[in-house]
Order: structure tokens, then sequence, then C-alpha cells
């Protein structure tokens, strides 16, 4: 039975990352990662254009479906080797700004707070909130069935 997670990284971050067919969460922690298995489903919330800036960017970015067995590491620089994940991501997705679901996210509703859970780097979120997000991500897909995705019945 699949899971669906959210990762939450900076776009500039997660472009590479659709770039190259991995995602990396938590500052390259294993953990996270390691909750996921494949076929899972991953949509990314960025909070911000690129990291460490101030340049909002509250949008969500980036889904796909989790490929391959395990996190494995891969060495970025001499003294940074983060896990990362294979994904599968979707192509023709436009990004979503959060605003428009605030109130129907079962993580956002009724949080005057919203960005409280995003805090947290990734966490797992309904089959529902994925389909609110993939419907916003995908709207020329309308009605029509994806079988690329890690659901039954996409919207």
């Amino acid at each position: 039975m699949s899971k669906y997670w959210c990762g939450v990284v900076s776009k500039e971050h997660i472009m590479r990352g659709v770039a190259g067919g991995f995602c990396q969460v938590c500052h390259g922690k294993r953990a996270p990662l390691a909750r996921m298995a494949p076929g899972d489903g991953i949509v990314f919330y960025s909070p911000v254009t690129k990291f460490q800036s101030k340049d909002k960017c509250q949008k969500f970015t980036a889904i796909g479906r989790v490929v391959g067995d395990r996190p494995y590491q891969f060495q970025m620089t001499p003294d940074f080797t983060p896990y990362r994940r294979d994904v599968k991501y979707y192509c023709d997705t436009i990004d979503a700004l959060i605003h428009p679901m605030l109130n129907d996210l079962s993580f956002t509703q009724g949080l005057k707070s919203w960005g409280y859970p995003f805090r947290r780097g990734h966490f797992e979120i309904t089959e529902a909130d994925f389909m609110l997000i993939a419907k916003s991500m995908m709207p020329d897909r309308g009605g029509d069935a994806c079988p690329d995705l890690p659901i039954k019945n996409v919207f």
C-alpha cells in the first residue's frame, strides 16, 4: 500500500533533483528517506526560491513517485556526503501556490501558523492531500487517469 510524502526544499535545489532523478531532504539525513518505499508518492513544497534566501516561493514545485530500493550516499563535496533517494518526477507540471489550498489540506487546515508543519522538512501526508496538490500541479490532465502516478485513480 502506497504512502504519500511532502518534502520541503528550495525551488533551486528541487530543480536539481528533478534534473537528476533524485531527492534529498533534511540536509541529507538518511532516516526520512528510509521511511519511504518504492511506489510512494512524493510532492515537494518550496518555501523559498534559493537555499538560505528570503525570496519567498510558497509553492509546490515537484511531484513524483519513489523508485529504487533504498537511500544511498552521494559525495557532493569532500566533506559532505548526503543521502539521496531516486524519484521518477512527472513532467508537464506547473508550480502550485499553497495559499488557495490552505483550508483544504489536512496538515494546514484551520492553522493560523500554517507553515509550522513544513519545519519538519519531510512528513507523511494523506492520499487526499496528495490528490489535491496533484490536481493543482497537473490541471491539463482534467479527469483523465494517469497510470504512472502511484495511486489507483487520479482525479
